[in-house]
C-alpha cells in the first residue's frame, strides 16, 4: 500500500497514455487547419483570381509573426515561466481567433474588395488570420512536446512523441483528402475552414481536461516528496543558444521540414499539372503521406526507445527525402501510380526523422530549458515554412509557365529546390552524429531507462 501511495501519477500507464491521447487530439485539430487550404489552390485561382505569388504569400503567412516578431521564442519563454497549462490555453485561443479571421476572408460575408500594398485585400486578411493561427498552433506544438517530455521522462518518450505526431497527421490527412469534396458539396471554399474552426473549439475543450490531470500530477509529486524541478531563469536562454548540438538539431529541422510541409502546399497542384490527376482526386495522393506516418512514426519511435540509433535514423530519413524529390523532378513516369509510390517513400522519410529528432532534444537540453529550446527550434523551422512557399510561388509564377497563364505548371525547378534541402539535411544529420560521439548526448542509445 505504501508503494502505491509513493507512485507519481505518470507512473500509471493508463494515466500517462490518456494524457497523450488528450493533447494529441488538440494537435490533430490544429493540423487540420494548417493544411486545409492546401488542396484549394486551383479553386482559389478560379473563384477569387489568386495567382501563384499571392497563394505563396498566404501559405507563408503561417510563419510571419513567429519569425519576424519572434512570437515563437516569446511563447517558449512564457511556457518555461508560466507553465504548460497557461500556455496551452493561450495557444488554443489564438488558433481559434486566427482561424475565425481566415474563415471570414474566404467566406461569402467578406466585404472588402480591391487591393492594398499591391495585393488583394482578401489575400492580406486571410494571411493575417493564418499568421495569428500560426502563432497559436506552433506554441501549442512546443507545449504538447514539453508535456510529453514531462509525463514520459525515462519511459516510452519516442513512442509517445511518435504517436502524437501520428495523431496530428490524421488532421493533415483529413485536410488533404476531404477539403475539395466539402468545398464543392457546399459550393463554398469556406466550408472546410468552418469545419476546422469547430474542431479547434473541441481541441480547446480537450486541453482543459489535460489541465485538470496535470494539476493532479503536481499534487502527486508533492505527496511523493520528490525534489521540485529547478525553475527557469532568463540566463538559461544563453545556455541554450550556446549549445552546438541544439543548433545542429535546429538546422536539420528547418532543412527537413522545408522540403516537406511547403511541398504539401503545392502537392495537389503537382498531381494535377504533372501527373494529370483529376482535381477531385488530386488531394488523395498527397494524403497518403500523413496516413503512412500514422503507422510508421510510432514504429520508428519504438525502435529508438528500445534500440537507440537516433542520429542514424535521421541520416536515413534525410537520404530518402533526396530520392523522393529527385523522382518528382525527373521528366519520366508521369502517371498517377508512380506518384503514389514516391509519396509512400516520402511518408517513410517523414516518419523516420521526426521519430528520432524530437525525442533527442531532451537528451541535449535540460528539462527546465525545454520550452525555450523547442520554441527556438520551431522558430528556425518557421523561417523555412514562411520563406519557402513564397520562393516556390514566385518560381512557379515567373519560370514555370513560360509566360502562358493557361499552360500547366512545370514543377521541375521546385522539385530540385526541395531535393537540395534534403541533401543539406543529410550533411547536417551526419555532423550531428559526429557531435554526439564527442559530447556523449546519448542519441545512439535507447531512451527507456
Amino acid at each position: 500500500m505504501t508503494d502505491v501511495i509513493r507512485k507519481k501519477l505518470n507512473d500509471y500507464p493508463i494515466v500517462r497514455w490518456s494524457v497523450l491521447a488528450i493533447v494529441s487530439v488538440t494537435m490533430m485539430c490544429g493540423y487540420f487547419i494548417t493544411d486545409v487550404m492546401a488542396p484549394l489552390q486551383t479553386m482559389l485561382e478560379d473563384s477569387f483570381g489568386w495567382n501563384g505569388t499571392e497563394y505563396g504569400f498566404f501559405t507563408g503567412a503561417y510563419g510571419y509573426f513567429n519569425v519576424l516578431l519572434f512570437m515563437l521564442i516569446i511563447g517558449g519563454i512564457i511556457l518555461d515561466k508560466k507553465g504548460m497549462r497557461f500556455t496551452g490555453v493561450l495557444a488554443c485561443s489564438l488558433m481559434i481567433i486566427g482561424c475565425g479571421i481566415k474563415y471570414y476572408a474566404v467566406s461569402p460575408y467578406f466585404a472588402f474588395a480591391g487591393q492594398m500594398f499591391g495585393m488583394k485585400t482578401q489575400v492580406l486578411v486571410a494571411s493575417l488570420g493564418f499568421a495569428i493561427f500560426g502563432v497559436g498552433v506552433e506554441t501549442a506544438g512546443i507545449t504538447v512536446t514539453k508535456v510529453i517530455a514531462r509525463w514520459f521522462k525515462g519511459k516510452e518518450i519516442a513512442l509517445a512523441m511518435g504517436l502524437q505526431v501520428a495523431t496530428a497527421r490524421i488532421g493533415t490527412a483529413l485536410a488533404l483528402s476531404v477539403t475539395v469534396g466539402l468545398a464543392k458539396y457546399f459550393n463554398q471554399i469556406s466550408a472546410p475552414v468552418l469545419m476546422g474552426l469547430l474542431l479547434l473549439c473541441i481541441g480547446l475543450i480537450t486541453f482543459l481536461v489535460f489541465c485538470v490531470m496535470d494539476r493532479r500530477l503536481d499534487e502527486s509529486i508533492k505527496e511523493d516528496n520528490a525534489p521540485p524541478e529547478e525553475s527557469f531563469k532568463l540566463a538559461d536562454i544563453g545556455l541554450v543558444v550556446r549549445n552546438r548540438g541544439f543548433w545542429l538539431v535546429a538546422i536539420l529541422c528547418v532543412l527537413f521540414y522545408s522540403a516537406v510541409f511547403p511541398f504539401l502546399k503545392f502537392a495537389t497542384s503537382l498531381m494535377i499539372n504533372k501527373y494529370g490527376v483529376e482535381e477531385e482526386l488530386a488531394g488523395l495522393i498527397p494524403s497518403m503521406l500523413p496516413f503512412g506516418t500514422i503507422l510508421l512514426t510510432p514504429l520508428f519511435g519504438s525502435i529508438y526507445d528500445r534500440l537507440g540509433k537516433g542520429a542514424t535514423i535521421m541520416i536515413i530519413g534525410s537520404l530518402l527525402l533526396v530520392v523522393v524529390h529527385t523522382c518528382f523532378a525527373l521528366p519520366v513516369m508521369n502517371v498517377w501510380w508512380f506518384a503514389a509510390i514516391v509519396m509512400i517513400l516520402l511518408g517513410i522519410a517523414f516518419s523516420l526523422v521526426p521519430s528520432a529528432m524530437w525525442p533527442s532534444v531532451p537528451k541535449i537540453i535540460p528539462q527546465r530549458q525545454l520550452g525555450t529550446a523547442y520554441a527556438t527550434i520551431f522558430w528556425v523551422q518557421n523561417i523555412g515554412l514562411a520563406g519557402v512557399p513564397m520562393l516556390i510561388g514566385m518560381v512557379l509564377n515567373n519560370y514555370c509557365r513560360t509566360g502562358n497563364p493557361t499552360q500547366p505548371y512545370d514543377y521541375t525547378i521546385p522539385m530540385i529546390i526541395f531535393a537540395t534541402f534534403g541533401a543539406l539535411a543529410v550533411i547536417v544529420a551526419y555532423i550531428l552524429k559526429r557531435e554526439d560521439r564527442k559530447k556523449q548526448y546519448g542519441l545512439e542509445k535507447p531512451n527507456i531507462s
